[in-house]
């Protein structure tokens, strides 16, 4: 069971045995950390090398890697107005569980997290509540309706980090050449779901022959083309931070690869049912498997492991999206979109690993300095004076995926009986172990 990290001094805290791993500063060496309190105070290989003092208290890492805690820059908590899909209690619980360490939340709540009252809303409950880091994103128009921008600029004094309007792309390119335009000047980042309305709003699973078969209605890659290509022209006009979220078709890489080239501020994340799975795993209907946007051909997936080695895709998010038993126990055109992901997101981005197709150095940084350097975050390194936010993690034991196995509200997930490698043994928050598999002495 995971537990709160708001309260009372940790004091010091000795790792030893540890593979440390930093991606932000490419380390990858055998040592030692000590925590203070809330802060990284020493990390090294030569740490302890004379012993410990008795007052420090000792976690045995095991030979396993210590790494800075995961960052998901993308899950939906539920509060407010959803609790009966997900809580922020839940969802963090669930998160500590993933080793994820910080969760930044979308605004499609109910209210929308579009004014200063909301943000401050969410830090209240997350301080309360949360068991791991909470940042929310603001949305980029009132109400997330495309219609008329928020107030950024407050939105981001109050402690939104990132501005985007959810699984709903902003169809008005007057509208976002302006959000661009504003958000320049602030530095702020821009988040789009790129969705081309017109040519998604009838489909549910990807075009193509599968799709026939079944007899769905489809979405084409070119729905995720247009509204990239059109958004990389307001981002060259603007000077705007713009990043694609959850992008799913080789062709999204291969363009968003020329605009890296040019010099463009632009940035992108899959989520890892998108590289995990393929539009096979729609299957005769499963509407587990039923995302936005929707599982592609395997031509993409094998073409965003491409874009996540060669650093076209910045950053893996979990897009966690809780969805209760009679959302997806419907007819597939029916049923919400969505995977619970925050506790297999580790598990399944080291399949890459795993399997020979990214380095685990390169895995780990697309969770943890990668989106800590997008965001502005003070998190994601190994470093003394940097926030005591750690996880340990055993890549090589194998274990299953199990629905029952989860602990966050909703269970929505087309990975039960999966086969895996490696998971989170222990999830450190400020210093305080909020989540521990086994015993590390």
């Amino acid at each position: 069971m995971a537990r709160s990290f708001s309260k009372g001094d940790p004091g010091k805290v000795a790792y030893t045995n540890a593979r440390l791993i930093d991606p932000w500063k490419d380390l990858d060496e055998a040592g030692s950390l000590l925590t203070e309190g809330n802060r990284i105070a020493e990390v090294g290989p030569g740490l302890f090398a004379d012993g410990i003092p008795d007052s420090i208290r000792t976690v045995d890492c095991g030979g396993n890697v210590l790494a800075p805690g995961l960052i998901d820059m993308r899950a939906f908590l539920g509060e407010p107005g959803f609790e009966h899909k997900e809580t922020l209690a839940t969802g963090t619980e669930a998160a500590a569980v993933g080793g994820v360490t910080t969760v930044i939340c979308l605004p499609g709540t109910d209210p929308v997290i579009d004014d200063t009252a909301l943000v401050e809303y969410i830090e209240r409950r997350a301080r309360e509540d949360a068991v791991v880091r909470v940042h929310p994103m603001g949305a980029l128009t009132n109400g997330t309706e495309g219609r008329e921008m928020t107030e950024m600029g407050l939105l981001a004094e109050a402690g939104a980090v990132a501005f985007t309007d959810g699984d709903r792309a902003v169809a008005d390119a007057h509208l976002m050449r302006r959000a661009l335009a504003y958000a320049s000047g602030l530095d702020l980042l821009i988040v789009q779901h790129i969705e081309e309305a017109a040519l998604a709003s009838a489909g549910c699973m990807n075009e193509g022959e599968l799709a026939l078969r079944l007899g769905l209605p489809s979405i084409p890659v070119a729905a995720e083309v247009i509204a990239l290509e059109r958004d990389l022209q307001l981002v060259e006009l603007t000077g705007g931070r713009y990043h694609a979220a959850c992008i799913s078709a080789g062709e999204t890489v291969a363009r968003l690869q020329q605009a890296k080239a040019k010099g463009l501020p632009v940035s992108a994340g899959v989520a890892v049912h998108h590289f995990a799975l393929n539009e096979t795993a729609v299957g005769e209907y499963r509407s587990f498997a039923k995302t936005s946007p929707p599982l592609r051909a395997e031509e993409d997936r094998q073409a965003l492991i491409q874009g996540m080695r060669d650093g076209t895709i910045d950053v893996i998010v979990s897009d966690h999206s809780p969805q209760d038993q009679e959302s997806k126990r419907q007819p597939f055109i029916q049923a919400a979109n969505g995977i619970a992901g925050l506790e297999t997101m580790l598990p399944l981005a080291l399949e890459l690993h795993h399997n020979g197709s990214i380095p685990l150095m390169r895995v780990l940084e697309m969770m943890t300095a990668a989106p800590a350097r997008l965001l502005g975050l003070d998190v994601g390194r190994l470093e003394v004076g940097a926030p005591a936010d750690l996880v340990v993690i055993d890549i090589d034991t194998p274990w299953r995926l199990s629905e029952d196995g989860l602990v966050a509200k909703s269970k929505n997930t087309p990975f039960d009986g999966r086969p895996v490698q490696g998971r989170a043994l222990r999830t450190v928050v400020a210093g305080h172990t909020v989540y521990e598999f086994a015993a590390l002495t």
